[in-house]
């Protein structure tokens, strides 16, 4: 049995999905971001960074893990699926999953916060990150017009980068004119296990403090 420790944001959601395409038992601990739940001294000796996603293997000694994509890549080693065996193909996988992780997750991450967040607005920040932002996505568009999942094959590359692209519009990036990373996401989404995890966790465990603020603030991303 896992334990996931997640809130309804991007980040959360792969780990949930990647539960879900492997068919793994788990149980969801949502926390309530807005209230800071993060920030509790309980949670910060499972993550001393303070962050979601967390997972805990009941199965393995209680093993703790947090960084999404240090989860993804346990979970896809302790199951034998979507990370291949054969070096090279692993390498491609590795590769698109640290992309996301070191540019598309942070880049977007901070597009976010200039164009929702920042209590002024700052042109040349928005400028600078939604661009990034687009050129990142350019990049996906070039490599999924020669493939059809970033690896080749569907894999946790997919998994990591499909729920901050499918946020796009949160920070004003269209994505009209990219055919190709148009048809990834659409058939991703259509994948049911993601569908799930997607609504991981319900928004009827969101606590009522954090539905009135995302009521005005929009704060799930």
């Amino acid at each position: 049995m896992i334990e996931l420790y997640t809130a309804r944001t991007p980040n959360g959601r792969k780990i949930s999905i990647m539960l879900e395409e492997l068919g793994l038992p788990y149980t969801v601990h949502a926390l309530d971001l807005e209230m800071k739940q993060q920030k509790e001294e309980s949670f910060l000796n499972l993550n001393p960074n303070g962050r979601i996603p967390v997972i805990v293997d009941k199965s393995n000694d209680d093993f703790v893990l947090f960084e999404s994509g240090a989860i993804l890549i346990y979970l896809a080693e302790k199951t034998g699926k979507l990370l291949p065996n054969n070096l090279k193909k692993r390498s491609i996988v590795m590769q698109w999953l640290m992309f996301q992780m070191s540019g598309i997750g942070p880049m977007q991450g901070q597009a976010n916060v200039f164009v929702r967040y920042a209590p002024e607005k700052i042109p040349y920040a928005i400028e600078r990150y939604q661009k990034e932002v687009r050129r990142l996505y350019e990049v996906l568009e070039r490599r999924l017009k020669e493939v059809e999942f970033l690896a080749g094959d569907y894999s946790i590359a997919d998994i990591a980068t499909f729920p901050w692209v499918k946020r796009h519009d949160w920070c004003e990036v269209s994505i009209d004119d990219l055919p190709n990373l148009n048809r990834w996401l659409s058939t991703i989404e259509q994948r049911p296990a993601v569908q799930k995890g997607l609504n991981v966790p319900p928004e009827s465990d969101i606590s009522s403090a954090e539905q009135a603020a995302n009521a005005g603030r929009n704060i799930l991303i």
